[in-house]
């Protein structure tokens, strides 16, 4: 090939080369070892050579070139974003959780082996369409779709990618379920049952202020106040993950197996939001719950003497140290059914103090405060009315609208006549 001619600023540069195609040269910026960075396109004419190079300045004018250097593979990619940049603290251990389960058991398997730059929006909705004929639930196959688009949005902010496939393939379609909240007999019949068992006052608090599952179990005595009546919602409990404590030579596949397991993560990490840090006040039959479930885990202690594991949490195993979220879930399980409210969700009590506050009428930036929202959005899914609530609402209308002169209601439902006077 004949040798190559650039201009002087290190413009661009056509030329013909010995092999009798046409070659262009662009300078796109520098390379990682400080040396300018020039692509190459080549065809057959120079028409078609000046076409590239102009196509290739306006990308790099634009900051859509990709970055110099070997491609990456989409699993060297996902690894990476994972291991460096949104690893704890970057985010929340949940939702790192979240990231790295759709990675592993979809991301990896599916489409790891594409080069990062060579993957296509089609790749992607193969990978769904799997899913879903797999078994796999909309909402699941939705999350892996948010999972591979942020890894990507951050590819392309680094320039690896130009464009993000993820942005531009379509996401199976997650139908929004109406979740129907338990209606007041029902909650009143959960707290009934709940005096008859440990902890009774840890679903108060959830039914009575819709706290979520974690910030309850997070709970420590230092954020109660029951002289007046306050607490603060500071932190949540996170599921327990362990590492091998034996260097992986016990043979158990599970570290949360090994004898000598040691824990993987804190057990608790910050609010979900910065609005999820809150305080509220507390009812005072709330305040007597706790007071007597204050005085219930002090005879556990002295009852637990020299086995008591010492913490400040405010609901704990029978003989102290924080509950597991999972024991606590089947906890739940066993009140409903002793209750004989069918099986649903705690989280769905969230959305019952959620819709109670808000039809009685108290401001919707004070609900937020309450409930632990960061944005109004919320509020509308929040908003559930049950039928036995839009009953109330049909009977008072129709009071009002068919009610007779002195007041009463017709008892047939038709508008009496009213009253007249000479």
């Amino acid at each position: 090939m004949a040798k190559k001619s650039r201009n002087a600023n290190g413009g661009s540069s056509i030329h013909k080369g010995s092999d009798g195609s046409w070659h262009g040269w662009v300078s796109v910026g520098t390379k990682d070892n400080g040396r300018p960075d020039r692509r190459h396109v080549r065809g057959k004419t120079k028409t078609e050579v000046a076409a590239k190079v102009r196509k290739l300045e306006r990308e790099r004018d634009e900051g859509k070139v990709r970055k110099a250097g070997q491609p990456w593979t989409v699993a060297q990619w996902l690894t990476h974003w994972l291991e460096t940049i949104v690893a704890p603290p970057a985010i929340t251990e949940n939702a790192w959780d979240a990231y790295a389960n759709a990675v592993r058991v979809h991301l990896v398997p599916g489409i790891g082996g594409h080069r990062l730059d060579k993957l296509e929006p089609e790749h992607l909705e193969r990978l769904y369409r799997k899913m879903i004929q797999a078994g796999a639930k909309a909402g699941n196959a939705h999350q892996v779709h948010r999972t591979i688009r942020a890894a990507l949005n951050e590819a392309k902010r680094r320039k690896h990618i130009t464009e993000n496939p993820a942005s531009i393939a379509r996401a199976p379609k997650v139908d929004e379920t109406e979740v129907e909240p338990y209606t007041v007999e029902e909650i009143k019949c959960l707290l009934e049952t709940a005096q008859e068992q440990r902890d009774s006052a840890r679903w108060a608090i959830a039914l009575a202020l819709g706290l979520r599952q974690g910030e309850v179990l997070g709970l420590q005595w230092s954020d109660v106040d029951l002289e007046a009546g306050t607490l603060v919602v500071r932190r949540n409990r996170l599921r327990p993950k362990w590492k091998h404590g034996c260097g992986e030579k016990c043979g158990r596949k599970r570290a949360g197996h090994c004898p000598q397991r040691a824990p993987g993560r804190e057990e608790t990490a910050g609010t979900k939001s910065r609005a999820g840090m809150r305080g509220m006040g507390l009812p005072d039959e709330l305040v007597q719950l706790l007071k007597e479930h204050r005085d219930q885990q002090e005879s556990e202690r002295y009852l637990a003497a020299d086995m008591w594991e010492e913490s400040d949490y405010v609901f704990t195993k029978p003989k102290g140290g924080p509950l597991h979220p999972r024991t606590d879930y089947a906890h739940w399980l066993r009140l409903l059914e002793r209750a004989g409210v069918s099986e649903r969700r705690l989280h769905d009590a969230r959305h019952t103090a959620a819709t109670v506050l808000l039809l009685i009428g108290v401001p919707e930036r004070t609900v937020m405060g309450v409930m632990g929202w960061s944005n109004t959005a919320m509020a509308a899914r929040y908003q559930h009315v049950t039928a036995a609530i839009r009953r109330d609402v049909a009977h008072s209308v129709g009071g009002l609208l068919w009610k007779s002169a002195d007041g009463e209601s017709d008892s047939d439902g038709k508008v009496a006549e009213p009253s007249r006077t000479a």
